[in-house]
């Protein structure tokens, strides 16, 4: 879908574009920031799109005047798979990750940035003490090594108080192994990650042995743009977890189960929309060149939750 406008316009590259809340709070913050335009478009690839569809996509940014910018979700790894070559740089974490969440341009150059560990960062920020691994010896339990899985592995191993073990599981070998090669070119203590090949039976023993206080996250992307959880029926989140869903809209399984346990287990129980928050306004500072304050993404995030 391509729209063309005086002022241009910005993109979303992702599976069912529509049903996110950005298209509405979009132009909210268009006026909050003074972008030169309100209008954002929709790129909706399947979740098995073919390499060629990606080098579309990035060509049509690339080549459209009117085309400000784009960011990326869902694809972030796949996209860059297919298409990195067509970028004339790519940050640091972006090549380390094999991953792109953000396209901008700037002085006749396509530009591609991994926003992940920002965002991950400021959202853990918001709910997580600074001190709290260092308090209580609390660990983290990711589950998911997707791109957003990895930010967060990445964030929490260089994060000042940092946990003791994080532990990250996937169901793809491949994943896994890619993840470890990205720590391993970051130097990261090996002692620090630990990989598992994700099921159910993996999962409730990964659960059982994490101590009080410790995090839990479902970075694997099922509840949103598929139905699905990683957690077992019936297993039980550590006490006084940190329960946190990426996710902010879907089928939400994995949350329901943690606001199920969430009394009993005295549990605190994060969904996605700060993620969203962050996410949504460090792409949108990095396509228009702007420099967000707390101040502003407060401003931001009331004029969101006004119209979601």
């Amino acid at each position: 879908m391509t729209t063309e406008t005086a002022t241009g316009y910005m993109g979303f590259v992702g599976v069912s574009t529509a049903q996110s809340s950005i298209m509405r709070v979009f132009p909210a913050w268009a006026e909050i920031l003074g972008l030169p335009t309100r209008t954002l478009v929709g790129h909706d690839l399947p979740m098995d799109a073919r390499p060629e569809q990606y080098v579309a996509l990035v060509e049509q940014i690339r080549d459209d005047p009117q085309h400000l910018g784009a960011l990326v979700t869902t694809h972030k790894m796949a996209l860059y798979a297919a298409a990195a070559p067509l970028f004339d740089r790519i940050d640091d974490f972006g090549s380390a990750c094999g991953e792109i969440s953000s396209i901008s341009k700037r002085d006749g150059q396509l530009i591609g940035h991994a926003k992940d560990p920002i965002t991950a960062g400021l959202a853990v920020e918001d709910f997580l003490p600074d001190d709290h691994f260092a308090e209580t010896g609390a660990e983290v339990l990711i589950l998911g090594a997707g791109g957003a899985g990895s930010a967060l592995s990445w964030y929490l191993a260089e994060r000042e108080d940092r946990p003791r073990r994080i532990t990250v599981t996937d169901a793809s070998d491949a994943r896994l192994d890619h993840l470890r090669s990205v720590h391993a070119k970051r130097a990261t203590p090996q002692e620090l990650i630990r990989y598992v090949a994700a099921s159910d039976e993996a999962t409730r023993a990964l659960l059982a042995d994490l101590p009080a206080g410790s995090l839990v996250v479902n970075a694997t992307g099922l509840g949103k743009d598929r139905p699905g959880t990683p957690l077992p029926h019936g297993a039980e989140l550590p006490h006084g977890a940190f329960v946190w869903e990426f996710n902010y809209r879907g089928s939400l399984e994995f949350l329901a189960q943690a606001r199920e346990q969430e009394a009993d287990r005295d549990l605190i129980v994060i969904d996605g929309w700060r993620y969203f928050i962050h996410g949504w306004s460090q792409v949108i500072a990095e396509v228009f060149g702007l420099t967000l304050t707390d101040e502003l993404v407060e401003r931001l995030a009331d004029a969101a939750a006004a119209v979601r």
